[in-house]
C-alpha cells in the first residue's frame, strides 16, 4: 500500500469516528465535573440546612462536581448585601439565593432560566401568579422560587380566647385535619375587628405588627389587596389619590389600631412571636414559629375582604449569575432540588414552615402531623379560595421594591392613626413619597 493510500485510509477512519461522535456524543452525566459554589439562605429551623446539604451533596457525588455551600443569614440584610457585592464585583457564588425583588432588579446580571422553569411547570403544573410576578423578567425567567424559606403569614391564634372571649369558634370554621366549612365564609376583616375589640377589653389584644420589617409589611400588603387598595398600578401610575378602596382600608385600620398594643408600630419580626408566647396575645400573623411553645395555638386562613381572601407571601428566589463558570451544573442542581421527593424532604426538615410555590406540592403529610395540638398547621399551606399576595404588587418591580423596603403601607397607616393626619392628608403624604420613588 502506498503512503498516500495509507494516509487517506487513516484520515477516513478518523473522520468516521469524529462524525459518529458528533451524532452520538458521549456524556458521562448531564453536567459532570467542575466545581460549583452556592449561597443558600441560613434557615432558622434547626436541622433544615442539613436536609438541603444532603440533597446537594448526593447530587454532587453523582455528578462528580466539587460543591461548596455557604449558608448566609438574612439578619442584618447580610444575604442582600452579599448579593449586591457579588453583582458589583461580577464574581462570587455560581448559584445564589435572593430576596423577593432582587432578581428583577439584577436581571441583566442573571442567567435566563426558561429551560428550568419549563421543566418545573411541566412536572408540577402552573407556578403561582405571585411567584411568577417575581421571577419572570421582561423577556425571560430570571430566577426560580426557592423551596427553603419561602413562607406565608396567616393568623396564628389562641383557640380558647377566641371562643370564650370573642365568641369566634375557629375550629367550627377550620376543623382539625378537614377542609374549611361554610362557616369560614364569616371569617372576614369585620369579624376580626369585632373580635379584637372584645379581646382588647379583656386584656388579650390581637397583636399585628405595623413596623417596617417583613412580618408587618406582608400582612398589611395582603389586607390592602383584600380591599382592592392599590397605591401604584401595574403600569407604574400612582393611583392612590382617587382610590376609594385605599380610604376604606385606612378607615378599617383606624378601628383595628385602637384595640391593639400601642407599641405595634415599633415591632420587628421577633416581637409578634414573643407577644403570643407571653400568654397575653390572642393572635398574630406569622409563619408557624410559635406553635411548639404555646400548645393552644392554631394556624388558619386569612380574613376575607371585599375583594377576596389574600395570604401574605414572602419567597426566597434562587438565581444563577451570568458570570457563573458552571451554569450547567447550577441548573442541574436546581432541577434536582425541585424534584417532588426532595421538596417533601425539605418541607419536612423545616417542620412544615417552607411553602412550595406550586399548588400541586402543598399536600405533604407533614402539615397533618405537626403538633401540638395535632393539625395545628394543617390550614397553613394556602388552599381553596386564598390568593397569594406579594405586598406592593402589582406595581413595577423597581417601584414596588422601594415601597416594600420603605414600608410605605404601614407608614401610611401610622400617619392617620399616630401622626395626627386625616386620611386625605395621609394619602397626600403617601402620594408625595411615591412620586419621590419614581424619580430615583
Amino acid at each position: 500500500m502506498s503512503q498516500a493510500a495509507s494516509s487517506r485510509r487513516k484520515f477516513l477512519k478518523k473522520s468516521a469516528v469524529a462524525t459518529a461522535a458528533l451524532a452520538f456524543p458521549y456524556i458521562r452525566t448531564s453536567y459532570a465535573a467542575g466545581s460549583l459554589s452556592v449561597g443558600f439562605w441560613d434557615h432558622w429551623v434547626p436541622g433544615a440546612n442539613d436536609v438541603l446539604t444532603k440533597i446537594c451533596q448526593d447530587w454532587a457525588k453523582k455528578e462528580k462536581v466539587e460543591l461548596k455551600i455557604d449558608y448566609i443569614t438574612s439578619q442584618g440584610n447580610k444575604i442582600v448585601l452579599t448579593a449586591q457585592a457579588e453583582a458589583q464585583a461580577k464574581s462570587g457564588h455560581d448559584l445564589m439565593t435572593f430576596q423577593a425583588w432582587d432578581p428583577l432588579d439584577k436581571q441583566k446580571l442573571l442567567e435566563p432560566l426558561d429551560d428550568i422553569m419549563a421543566h418545573l411547570v411541566k412536572a408540577n403544573g402552573a407556578l403561582d401568579p405571585a411567584a411568577q410576578y417575581l421571577v419572570k423578567g421582561k423577556s425571560h425567567y430570571v430566577g426560580v422560587p426557592a423551596v427553603t424559606g419561602t413562607q406565608v403569614k396567616p393568623p396564628c391564634a389562641r383557640l380558647d380566647l377566641f371562643k370564650t372571649v370573642a365568641g369566634v369558634d375557629i375550629l367550627e370554621m377550620y376543623p382539625v385535619l378537614k377542609a374549611p366549612t361554610k362557616a369560614a365564609d364569616n371569617w372576614t376583616w369585620e369579624t376580626l375587628v369585632k373580635a379584637a375589640e372584645k379581646l382588647h377589653k379583656e386584656g388579650h389584644p390581637v397583636g399585628l405588627g405595623l413596623g417596617q420589617t417583613t412580618d408587618s409589611v406582608d400582612w398589611v400588603g395582603a389586607m390592602f389587596h383584600s380591599f382592592g387598595a392599590e397605591l401604584v398600578n401595574a403600569k407604574g401610575d400612582i393611583v392612590i389619590k382617587n382610590s376609594e378602596d385605599v380610604k376604606q382600608v385606612l378607615e378599617y385600620a383606624q378601628r383595628l389600631v385602637k384595640v391593639m398594643p400601642a407599641d405595634v408600630f415599633a415591632w420587628d419580626d421577633a416581637s409578634n412571636n414573643k407577644y403570643i408566647i407571653s400568654g397575653q396575645g390572642s393572635m398574630i400573623m406569622n409563619p408557624p414559629s410559635a406553635y411548639a411553645v404555646a400548645k393552644n395555638l392554631y394556624t388558619f386562613e386569612m380574613p376575607k375582604g371585599p375583594k377576596g381572601r389574600f395570604a401574605p407571601y414572602l419567597p426566597f428566589i434562587w438565581g444563577v449569575w451570568e458570570f457563573s463558570k458552571n451554569k450547567a451544573a447550577a441548573k442541574s442542581l436546581l432541577r434536582t432540588i425541585w424534584e417532588r421527593s426532595n421538596v417533601e424532604k425539605l418541607v419536612e426538615g423545616s417542620i412544615g414552615y417552607d411553602i412550595p410555590s406550586f399548588a400541586s406540592q402543598r399536600n405533604f403529610k407533614i402539615w397533618e402531623e405537626v403538633s401540638p395540638p395535632k393539625g395545628t398547621v394543617f390550614h397553613y399551606p394556602p388552599k381553596h379560595d386564598q390568593v397569594l399576595s406579594m405586598a406592593c404588587a402589582p406595581a413595577p418591580a423597581g417601584i414596588a421594591n422601594q415601597m416594600y423596603v420603605q414600608g410605605v403601607q404601614t407608614k401610611l397607616i401610622a400617619q392617620c392613626t399616630q401622626g395626627g393626619k386625616s386620611i386625605p392628608q395621609a394619602i397626600d403624604w403617601a402620594a408625595k413619597e411615591l412620586e419621590g420613588y419614581m424619580r430615583t
